[in-house]
């Protein structure tokens, strides 16, 4: 009994509450820009109705329609748990969400610009469209043991950068680590899922199968010889500096990234060159 009530203690939900929201009356607009930083389009599909199914060493993961229909959506959701499910990684029911929803990177936005986004999400039509469950193996079907993996996982913080005195910098980091979860795909992970810190954006094998997904450090592995402004140029048109273009499911993130200001490219593209410089991880 006793390990049981630890398990179950260890495991529990952590979420915000209502006097977590600050006082804020949600822009629609700003939710726009979150909403492409994010690139909510590309997982949850045109219309945001969902039902793309990401294959992965643990079953087959399929995206949830995020649409404002109250039965098969998030119509009915609340702002607060809309927060949680973002920053916390906790369903309205109360149990936890699988991290290919990658709230570990979502965690480090800002309240308020969730608030927003659920504001500009809320703008959409209504998609009617059960998605189906996901087909994971045991032990993963257990919901409740994801609770252990938050406890190892979930609050794991970036190698620091020192951005005092550089807004841009300040600003890229912020988009890359958050809304953007660049090193969602950008980081190998262990056996259990979970990033490996030490390779941060370093590139490694693709979670989802074949290939592997590019090192973006400014080592010669990976950005080295690109300035900011190809970089920057590079999320707004798709061209590389030797003018071969972008293919892959970077494809609908570079289109995500066109949709933002130039700023926001500018101060990513500053970020990802004052990372520490990392080679190629020896899988």
């Amino acid at each position: 009994m006793g390990l049981a009530l630890l398990f179950w203690f260890l495991t529990r939900p952590d979420v915000l509450s209502l006097d977590d929201l600050p006082d804020h009356r949600p822009d629609r607009d700003n939710g726009e820009q979150v909403f492409y930083a994010g690139g909510c389009a590309s997982c949850h599909e045109s219309g945001l109705g969902g039902g793309l199914e990401m294959n992965s060493d643990f079953g087959s993961f399929r995206v949830p329609n995020i649409s404002p229909d109250p039965v098969s959506g998030i119509g009915v959701w609340t702002t607060l748990e809309f927060v949680n499910a973002m920053m916390r990684g906790v369903a309205p029911d109360g149990s936890h969400y699988y991290p290919a929803f990658p709230y570990t990177s979502y965690t480090r936005m800002k309240v308020r610009d969730v608030m927003d986004l659920k504001a500009y999400i809320d703008s959409f039509e209504p998609v009617s469209h059960k998605v189906a469950e996901h087909e994971l193996r045991f032990p993963w079907t257990w919901r409740r043991g994801i609770g252990l993996w938050k406890q190892r996982y979930f609050k794991q913080e970036p190698p620091s950068v020192n951005s005092s005195g550089n807004p841009l910098i300040a600003r890229g980091q912020y988009l890359a680590n958050g809304a953007g979860h660049c090193a969602e795909c950008h980081t190998s992970r262990d056996e259990f899922g979970g990033l490996i810190i030490s390779q941060w954006l370093a590139g490694g094998p693709n979670p989802e199968g074949e290939g592997r997904v590019p090192n973006i450090t400014p080592h010669a592995d990976g950005l080295g010889s690109w300035t900011i402004k190809d970089i920057a140029y590079y999320l707004e048109s798709g061209f590389m500096p030797d003018y071969d273009t972008v293919g892959g499911s970077m494809v609908k993130v570079q289109e995500n990234m066109a949709r933002l200001p130039d700023s926001d490219r500018e101060a990513l593209a500053a970020y990802l060159k004052s990372i520490p410089a990392r080679p190629d991880p020896g899988d």
